[in-house]
């Protein structure tokens, strides 16, 4: 592993040996030759029927292996686009992949009007084809889509418009943001230009001063774009909104049930489950704050660690090695693709400015390879976000030899792996002798102070973007309308473990995920991964290593059928029963009172303020 001062600086030469090299130039053009060719052959077709069922079979088999290089290619740029935001080359390439990108939704429009205006004869007949009906399960969900669709040359059009319109507000708001910086003044007054990749850790830094400077520093900054941020906030929704009109589509929350593979029965138990038992979630800021001497936290501090004495940041080295041994002593088949994945440098850690924030796993059915990026600061919280990435390439890993399109799961199911993969380690430092006691209450400080943000913090996401839209259909919604959804959200989900002035108007401008294109309501999975990766890990801790054979079975199904289905057939639970949800919420109830005599053993021993 190529050790930097920060990180490492990942390895993507197994995409491309260079950028806009010989062998990338050839696949791109290729690649868009056959995009050509398969809309030709498509678009030569008549709806599904007995006698064409042949030819259809041919385009889909085709198009599953364009798209699998489609993803290759994507997925390499966007590496390349997220650790050098600031690389005007590679925002081109950005841009030129989306055009192409606007050819397989044109190819999509003929297959949408395939499937669409078949019998249901015949459509089963066609899933029962021996080359079709390992991804049935993803040509079942093509059928309903084709169910939404308008004519074809408006389809086309709207595929043509999403790349200079929709998801161009998207990649706007990308390139902005990843050349923000903002003025950091610590406690001794010195002021850096930071950039705002640092920020999240700087707010969660175990010194409240520096956070709150952090926190002023960075609204600063995104004050000073909060016009292009509601903007391109604006057009999102208006763009979706107007599409749903067109498409039949009745309600904005369709498509991220759709894309989700919930039912509102499901995701209606869980926050049913939530809303009954908030105050176990409260508690856990009521109890950090009261430490303080307060009533309640703010905002910026949702993720900051308790300022104990032993609480020196982390190396890189000393974090990669914490999850590697969290991950050996509980599940050895994670540990040694864990090792794998450091020895290839299949992970970008560096801290650097250019970089967008946040972090993300991404990967190549192709080569079967995933890589995973990031920026390591030395916080507990970076190296939890080791782990939770690697859940996810994990789960691309052990469904590597299936179809690519059976490899297709909703971001409901996605979060289990890698929710998992930060408990694994949480009680592998747990269970460590050689961390010190500071160190693991700081873990159980990160443990549950991260499952209160799951249920409050996310459920503050879901339900500003449902307030935001439902006003949205009315209009434009101004900067200050937006600041008020905002705040009111915060106030309501967080109750009195939020302070008077504790707030944040701004986060619906600085969280990436309300300005995600291709995934609408991108929060209330993490809360569902969350709370299903709790009822997997009791599992786990029921019955041993017997149950990791099951659960790799389980995410290898989680591209087989709807969330539902898959929780049954993997796991025997109904997830339509707030009961469910009920149980894997008080099983935050014991690490909660653990917390409470640490924190009352650590204030009686004056270790710390």
């Amino acid at each position: 592993m190529a050790e930097q001062r920060d990180g490492v600086i990942w390895d993507l030469t197994s995409y491309f040996p260079e950028f806009n090299g010989p062998e990338m130039v050839a696949f791109f053009n290729v690649l868009k030759q056959d995009v050509a060719d398969l809309q030709e052959l498509a678009a030569g077709l008549k709806p599904l029927s007995m006698d064409n069922a042949l030819q259809w079979e041919e385009v889909v088999v085709k198009t599953e292996d364009a798209l699998a290089r489609m993803q290759h290619m994507f997925s390499y740029v966007n590496c390349l686009t997220s650790a050098h935001a600031d690389n005007e080359e590679y925002a081109q390439e950005e841009a030129k992949l989306s055009r192409l990108v606007a050819e397989f939704e044109k190819l999509d429009v003929d297959t949408l009007r395939a499937f669409k205006d078949a019998s249901d004869e015949v459509f089963d007949a066609f899933l029962a084809r021996e080359m079709i009906a390992p991804i049935a399960h993803y040509l079942r969900r093509t059928r309903i889509r084709a169910q939404r669709t308008m004519s074809r040359p408006q389809e086309l059009l709207a595929a043509v418009l999403n790349v200079d319109g929709f998801h161009s507000w998207g990649r706007l708001y990308d390139r902005i943001t990843g050349k923000l910086e903002f003025d950091m003044t610590y406690p001794d007054g010195r002021v850096e230009r930071t950039p705002i990749s640092k920020w999240r850790s700087l707010m969660s830094d175990a010194d409240r001063e520096i956070g709150r400077a952090a926190f002023d520093g960075g609204n600063k900054a995104w004050a000073g774009i909060e016009d292009v941020c509601a903007a391109a906030l604006n057009a999102i929704a208006g763009t979706r909104l107007t599409m749903n009109k067109y498409r039949g589509v009745d309600h904005f929350l369709w498509w991220a049930l759709f894309q989700s593979q919930v039912s509102q029965e499901t995701l209606d138990a869980m926050y049913q489950a939530i809303h009954e038992n908030i105050e176990l979630a409260r508690e856990v800021f009521r109890t950090k704050a009261k430490h303080f001497g307060r009533t309640g936290i703010w905002w910026f501090e949702r993720e900051a660690p308790l300022p104990l004495e032993d609480t020196a940041r982390f190396s890189w080295k000393e974090g990669a090695e914490m999850v590697a041994q969290a991950f050996g002593e509980a599940y050895p088949n994670l540990a040694q693709y864990y090792d794998r994945f450091l020895q290839n440098r299949w992970l970008e850690s560096e801290a650097r400015g250019g970089k967008r924030p946040g972090a993300f796993c991404t990967g190549s059915e192709m080569i079967q390879e995933q890589r995973v990026f990031m920026t390591f600061n030395g916080s507990l919280s970076d190296v939890t976000t080791i782990a939770h990435e690697v859940g996810h390439a994990f789960h691309s890993h052990v469904m590597r030899d299936l179809r690519p399109l059976a490899q297709f799961y909703p971001m409901t199911l996605a979060e289990t792996a890698s929710i998992f993969a930060e408990q694994l380690l949480a009680e592998g430092i747990y269970a460590d002798s050689k961390i010190s006691d500071a160190q693991k209450l700081l873990m159980l400080d990160a443990d549950l102070c991260g499952a209160a943000v799951l249920l409050l913090d996310i459920t503050i996401r879901f339900e500003f973007e449902k307030a935001f839209y439902e006003e949205r259909q009315q209009g434009e919604v101004s900067v200050s309308r937006l600041k008020e959804l905002m705040v009111e959200a915060q106030r309501r989900v967080f109750g009195d473990a939020l302070l008077p002035d504790g707030d944040d108007p701004l986060f619906w401008a600085s969280k990436l995920h309300f300005y995600i294109t291709h995934v609408t309501f991108y929060n209330f999975p993490y809360t569902f991964g969350f709370l299903l990766s709790r009822a997997l890990t009791g599992m786990f801790q029921e019955h041993g290593d017997a149950f990791l054979p099951r659960y790799e079975e389980f995410l290898r199904l989680t591209g087989s059928g709807s969330v539902e289905e898959v929780a049954r057939r993997g796991l025997e639970v109904d997830v339509r029963d707030p009961a469910f949800w009920k149980a894997s919420i008080n099983s935050l109830a014991a690490p909660l009172e653990r917390y409470k005599e640490l924190l009352a053993k650590l204030k009686s021993s004056g270790a710390a303020g």
